[in-house]
């Protein structure tokens, strides 16, 4: 696992020095962009992502810290319950470089759900015990005459297994066989009516679980989306800024969100700061 950050940290630092040198050489035809750091946060009716809902049934207030500069950015994002028993929270960091005229953009993330009211390390990372889930992402942004984009994410590494046995008093529980590699594509279409900006998605759970196990019979977890192949996430969000002042706008969202495949349905309005 040391060499697995050390790749990554290999990465953040030749990409960020990447485009801090596209920034200052003359001789690349391309604009100087410095280096800028943006932070905020989102206060939303319920924490619903890529058709699932993780917020507790609560409303949930999701910060944000980028560093960007050019393609590349650095980040942390959150969500955290403000109601509920067990309060639902969540922190993810990432690293994304955008190419060939930001036609495209792959992103590395780290998702992380700690249990504040339970026993958890943060620095754990061997592969049959961390809470840690890595995805990689290849996004296509579209273009102006083709606003659609296209979206893959798999997971590759850590929480995202399936178990032999779920018995506590087992000498095997938790045991881990492998990888599930949950993956997730999704459509997107981007339009405006007047000034409200409009984008429609449709995603698709592309993993099915792996089989029982032949000694136990647990098929273990379902993985991240769903239990067979089918649209998980379908819906659309609505975007729109609301004046207050003569120079600062409150931007809103809504989304109506359904999940065909567990047969849930959900509305979720927003405000960002």
């Amino acid at each position: 696992m040391k060499k697995f950050y050390l790749i990554v940290l290999l990465t953040f630092i030749v990409a960020f020095n990447f485009n801090i040198a596209l920034a200052e050489n003359p001789g690349v035809k391309t604009k100087k962009e410095k280096a800028t750091i943006n932070f905020g946060a989102d206060l939303m009716s319920r924490y619903v992502w890529r058709g699932t809902e993780y917020g507790g049934n609560s409303p949930s207030i999701q910060p944000s810290l980028t560093l960007n500069s050019g393609g590349f950015t650095v980040g942390a994002w959150g969500a955290f319950s403000t109601a509920g028993q067990n309060r639902s929270q969540e922190l993810d960091l990432f690293i994304s470089q955008s190419f060939l005229k930001s036609l495209f953009t792959v992103t590395l993330t780290d998702y992380f759900f700690p249990v504040e009211w339970g026993d958890y390390n943060y620095f754990q990372y061997k592969s049959n015990v961390t809470g840690h889930v890595f995805e990689g992402n290849l996004t296509f942004n579209g273009v102006k005459d083709f606003p659609f984009t296209i979206m893959v994410a798999t997971n590759f590494y850590g929480a995202d297994a399936f178990r032999i046995n779920d018995n506590p008093q087992s000498s095997d529980f938790n045991s881990k066989k492998g990888i599930q590699y949950s993956t997730y594509l999704e459509l997107g279409y981007a339009f405006k009516v007047k000034d409200v900006s409009l984008n429609s998605f449709m995603g698709f759970n592309c993993t099915t679980p792996k089989k029982a196990n032949t000694a136990t019979g647990y098929i273990g977890e379902q993985g991240f989306y769903g239990d067979s192949f089918g649209i998980v996430n379908l819906g659309l969000t609505a975007h729109k800024s609301i004046a207050i002042t003569e120079k600062y706008s409150l931007p809103l969202s809504a989304s109506l969100i359904t999940n065909p495949q567990a047969g849930k349905v959900y509305f979720v309005v927003g405000v960002s700061f």
